[in-house]
């Protein structure tokens, strides 16, 4: 407690017959002295916060001293302390005490002086204490060294850390517990290197054997920077010293060992691990088993999952969403959808919450796999099951509801979603507004887009593409354009469903010019033609009698590779025929093979169902 240049340690010590509320002077016994005491003779710490007590009643004190000085009840003792090394009047007197108590071999250390200093984030002092520390022998009880090198890894002092692991080391059981604070201090910042160092070093000492907890936090340490090779070089030496299996720290090793084996690809060899554990009694965990059930899931291993999915539900170790979401997605994969819901029916007996992932993950797989049919039947029995849908899988359904056309059903799931505070999802603002065009209501479209806007949502490219369709096939050239010229300023790309929709609309019209414009802007962009925009295109150039770029068209098409259906084939060549050009038409039926081409495309088939 005093300032010097050289290394100290103060000690306080006062006589137990003293009045605890007064101050009083006492000739007979000094209140800073120095122990060189073995180790045996410390004491224990109370609080982790390293505010340490002395031990009163087996603090032997001098007979003689020529350097009286009061002595402060306990409950004040640190504010003492803390006073006389904030003052600088005191520190020659200080310093005149703290040089006294050295040559005196009687007295013991107190601890006070180290929570002073790691209260006060004094660090460089705490450097000169560990010299002292070495020198005079006077080592703190194991409780205050693990208490100290946490206190100086969670401030970021490693290089103090460092300096006290040194001086602990000369104690055997201080360099054990010392060492297991410092590494699990290290591997909670993720400082890895280190604590293989302090591991090594500990090794090297003479007479020092790590103990289990060592092992653990030097394996978590390996594992955590993926040399799998060296956990089970670890674990194959702890097992050789034979210490005890039933140390608490004992799960945690086979949990660290198991992990690191399941995720380097090794997991039916760390089942073998576990059955060794259940062999010797060790207790599992559930962290243990939602880390095999992983691997073996994203392994495709479905028998081994199964039976240890329910061994942990059994045992009540199903704690993991992560984990049944990994058994769902390997479920779906398989095509086992049945399977999904009993996962959830486990979650639910185990009192586990089945996240949003889980339910998209079971509704979009029966989608997928089933059809909408049987996703709508997937998510109506998982609502029964009382599960919180969120929203994508809000957005799934939704999509299921409008392609079954039961659209009262979409409609008032999305006001639900709405409600429940998921107002920003653009994929069921699409699906809403494009089931409004479908039943034709226009208006009730543009309103929900101008509350997306309110809500803070921007529209995509989806929903503009769905608001110019529906109002190109109704003919509604004002609002067209003006979604077209919102959609720009609002710098929203067009692609080439917006193009398509756009010509188609002013080609219903008649308004060929604007559709040859709106042509040539699309290849402008470089727009790669298909048979959609093809087909519309022939029709225009023909009913334009533009041969030239009717050819040009024909021969792009060709240099793409545009596939040519007979619909397409029959335009284009009764245009050629209507213009009398032979040579031209030769060219088309040999550069355009279409004894395949037999049926129409996708989009005329759609063309003339809605027509029909």
């Amino acid at each position: 407690m005093v300032i010097l240049s050289r290394s100290w340690v103060a000690t306080v010590n006062h006589h137990h017959h003293a009045n605890p509320h007064s101050f009083t002077t006492s000739p007979k016994k000094p209140v800073f002295f120095l122990s060189q005491k073995p180790h045996s003779s410390h004491v224990c710490s109370s609080r982790c916060s390293l505010v340490l007590e002395e031990d009163e009643k087996k603090s032997p004190g001098p007979k003689q001293d020529k350097w009286p000085f009061f002595e402060p009840a306990p409950d004040v003792l640190n504010r003492v302390l803390s006073k006389f090394l904030r003052d600088p009047k005191t520190h020659t007197v200080s310093s005149e005490f703290y040089e006294k108590a050295k040559e005196n071999s009687e007295l013991r250390t107190t601890k006070h002086l180290i929570n002073h200093l790691v209260s006060s984030k004094s660090w460089d002092l705490l450097l000169s204490l560990c010299e002292d520390l070495r020198e005079y022998k006077a080592l703190p009880d194991p409780h205050t060294c693990t208490q100290l090198i946490r206190s100086c890894i969670r401030q970021g002092k490693f290089r103090i850390t460092h300096c006290l692991l040194n001086v602990f080391r000369a104690d055997k059981s201080l360099a054990v517990s010392s060492s297991d604070a410092a590494m699990k201090g290290f591997n909670k910042l993720q400082m890895y290197s280190s604590t293989i160092q302090v591991f090594d070093r500990m090794k090297q000492s003479a007479g020092v054997e790590p103990s289990p907890g060592c092992y653990c936090r030097i394996m978590e340490a390996h594992e955590r920077i993926g040399d799998s090779q060296k956990v089970v070089e670890l674990f194959r030496e702890f097992n050789s010293k034979r210490l005890s299996f039933l140390a608490k720290e004992s799960g945690s090793i086979y949990t660290v060992l198991c992990s690191s084996l399941a995720r380097s690809g090794r997991a039916l060899e760390a089942l073998e691990f576990l059955e060794e554990m259940k062999d010797k009694g060790i207790p599992q965990s559930s962290a243990l088993y939602s880390t095999l059930i992983r691997a073996l899931a994203a392994a495709r291993e479905v028998a081994t999952v199964e039976k240890l999915f329910k061994e942990a539900g059994e045992k009540k170790m199903l704690k993991d969403p992560e984990m049944c979401l990994k058994v769902v997605l390997m479920y779906v994969r398989e095509g086992n959808m049945e399977k999904t819901l009993e996962v959830v029916s486990a979650m639910r007996k185990s009192d586990l919450k089945v996240t949003d992932c889980i339910l998209c993950a079971i509704v979009n797989g029966y989608c997928k796999q089933r059809g909408f049919a049987e996703a709508v039947k997937a998510y109506e029995w998982l609502m029964k099951q009382e599960c919180e849908a969120g929203q994508v899988t809000y957005a799934i359904t939704i999509n299921a509801y409008c392609r079954l056309e039961e659209h009262d059903k979409a409609e008032k799931l999305f006001e639900e979603m709405v409600e429940k505070g998921f107002d920003k999802c653009v994929v069921a603002y699409s699906n809403i507004i494009d089931m409004y065009g479908k039943t034709r209501r226009l208006s009730d479209a543009v309103k929900l887009m101008a509350k997306m806007k309110q809500r803070g949502c921007r529209p995509n490219i989806w929903i503009y593409n769905a608001l110019i369709d529906m109002h190109g096939r109704a003919m509604d050239l004002r609002r067209v354009e003006k979604i077209w010229k919102e959609m720009k300023r609002m710098r929203v790309l067009p692609d080439k469903v917006s193009y398509t929709s756009m010509i188609s609309a002013y080609n219903r019209a008649r308004e060929f010019e604007m559709c040859v414009e709106l042509y040539q802007e699309f290849r402008m962009n470089r727009g790669k033609i298909d048979r959609a925009m093809a087909g519309i295109m022939v029709g225009v150039f023909s009913k334009t009698s533009r041969i030239d770029e009717l050819m040009r068209l024909l021969q792009d098409m060709k240099v793409e590779k545009t596939k040519v259906d007979a619909r397409l084939y029959s335009s284009a060549l009764n245009a050629l025929r209507d213009a009398g050009l032979d040579s031209q038409i030769r060219w088309l039926q040999e550069s355009f093979d279409t004894s395949q081409q037999t049926s129409t495309s996708k989009y005329s088939n759609v063309k003339n169902k809605r027509t029909s």
